[in-house]
């Protein structure tokens, strides 16, 4: 008789954005790798009426690349009930009604092709891996009768502090907005500093959206698995695994998109070979996302310009235009000229390039890149450890402030442009969004210069250096990441019914 621990299978539903679905996706197949009697299907949902075309042309692209992956990882694309969007006009309320109507479709799913699939099925449902956005859907799960596990798109102490924030507000009544006008700093037990109220994420100061609320059926959960590692975020790790109301914790990362190194564009190409002719770490890298909240208008575009020429930095920038058609994704400009200080192109063109979006990860490999810009979304951390890369934090929205504070405060591998830049703040009594001041070129100019510091005595860019060794050796065998998949594994085992 085959036994039935060799044939299971894990349901991942992963959220509908671009950093949360390509590394939900990477560690499926990380799965794969390591367990040759787990197969995995993913269900994937597409956003129609906030459309973003990355992340919808990387979901054909895997489905048409499906017959050269691995066989055991099924990707099944879920239908759209455009219906139930209809009359929901704000991005919360729609989401919301997304999230409730693909519920249904993969409840649907799972009847046809697992509960209806007669005796011959070979393989055993082990449980549902859900994205921390999609905490409803665990109760699919629970009518199934398995495990749910959630992944945590973002880093260990942005866990903690969602976590935190949650049980302020259910155990004890206190909104995090209360905090915004008493002490400066908070004691958050996943930071080892004082966290600044300043860099609070929005999804826990205005709690209308529900964000917060996820962390509720987080703490339900058989166990969270996180894209980090443990030498990056071991006293988040370790003040996780003390508290009994959290779920077993599995940093299982990084996990990383780095096909782009592997197969470029033409356009890249170009600008590689003018890589190629720049000394070693010598080109401060400037991306802040792939998102539009990821761009700036023409005041602070010059800013950033005047910034670059009075360092006298090499540097590759890039630079769009912020878009006009309600896209998820900024455009390009047909001519940069028209939003550059006049003269800038000619003046810098023996030491910059303006570019338009490109594979991030084939600049941040390239040696003679020294250093990033960057808005900080974790995607964009994990890669420039990767890399061993030291960034200048400019972050936007979200979790980025807590990882700016991280880089900068506690890891030592980055230094600050403007670690308190939000571009997610609304008036809390009209709830209009407030534009954030702009940062002068002579902050950014600062920062930039303070990045790129080859001295042997840098020490952001020696604890860069040592990091990216610690995330090498994290994924090999015998590495932390390596053994907690080995747990997450015996986890899902131990709890088949």
């Amino acid at each position: 008789m085959e036994d039935a621990n060799n044939n299971i299978e894990l349901v991942f539903v992963p959220a509908p954005a671009m950093g949360h679905f390509v590394s939900a996706v990477g560690t499926a197949k990380l799965l794969l790798q390591r367990q040759p009697q787990l197969s995995v299907t993913v269900l994937i949902m597409k956003v129609h009426l906030i459309p973003d075309a990355r992340i919808n042309a990387y979901i054909d692209s895997l489905i048409a690349d499906e017959k050269d992956i691995n066989p055991r990882l099924k990707l099944i694309l879920l239908p759209v009930d455009l219906d139930a969007l209809k009359g929901h006009s704000d991005k919360a309320s729609i989401f919301k009604a997304f999230f409730d109507s693909q519920k249904a479709k993969v409840r649907d799913y799972c009847v046809n092709e697992i509960q209806n699939s007669g005796s011959g099925r070979r393989r055993r449902l082990a449980g549902f891996v859900v994205d921390m956005l999609c905490s409803s859907f665990m109760d699919v799960a629970e009518e199934f009768g398995v495990p749910t596990y959630v992944f945590y798109a973002l880093g260990a102490a942005m866990l903690g502090l969602h976590l935190h924030f949650q049980s302020l507000k259910d155990d004890r009544g206190i909104l995090a907005s209360e905090f915004k006008d008493s002490d400066p700093d908070l004691n958050i037990p996943t930071y080892f500093k004082p966290f600044p109220v300043k860099l609070l994420p929005s999804f826990v100061l205005d709690t209308t959206d529900g964000v917060l609320d996820h962390a509720r059926r987080i703490r339900q959960a058989k166990g969270v698995i996180v894209n980090t590692f443990f030498d990056l975020e071991s006293h988040a790790l370790e003040s996780l695994s003390k508290d009994n109301t959290v779920p077993l914790v599995y940093p299982v990362g990084p996990i990383l998109n780095l096909n782009g190194i592997a197969k470029y564009r033409e356009s890249e190409e170009q600008i590689l070979r003018w890589l190629d002719d720049q000394p070693a770490s010598s080109v401060v890298y400037l991306c802040f996302g792939s998102a539009a909240v990821g761009v700036f208008q023409e005041p602070q575009v010059k800013e950033i310009a005047y910034a670059l020429e009075r360092s006298g930095q090499r540097f590759l920038w890039v630079l769009r235009k912020p878009s006009s058609s309600g896209s998820l994704v900024p455009t390009g400009y047909s001519n940069h000229d028209e939003v550059l200080p006049e003269g800038f192109l000619e003046r810098t063109k023996s030491i910059g390039k303006v570019i338009e979006w490109a594979s991030q990860s084939v600049f941040l490999a390239h040696p003679a890149v020294g250093g990033f810009v960057s808005h900080c979304g974790w995607n964009s951390v994990l890669e420039s450890i990767w890399f061993g890369v030291p960034i200048a934090t400019w972050p936007m929205m979200v979790d980025q402030q807590g990882n700016a504070f991280q880089l900068v405060r506690e890891i030592g591998m980055a230094v600050d442009i403007k670690m308190d830049y939000k571009t997610d703040s609304r008036d809390p009594k009209t709830n209009i969004p407030i534009v954030p001041k702009i940062v002068s070129a002579k902050e950014i100019e600062i920062g930039i210069t303070s990045l790129m510091d080859n001295s042997t005595t840098n020490f952001v860019r020696t604890k860069a250096k040592e990091v990216k060794e610690m995330s090498r050796n994290a994924l090999e065998e015998g590495g932390s990441s390596f053994n907690f998949v080995e747990s997450f594994f015996k986890n899902v085992i131990t709890n088949l019914k």
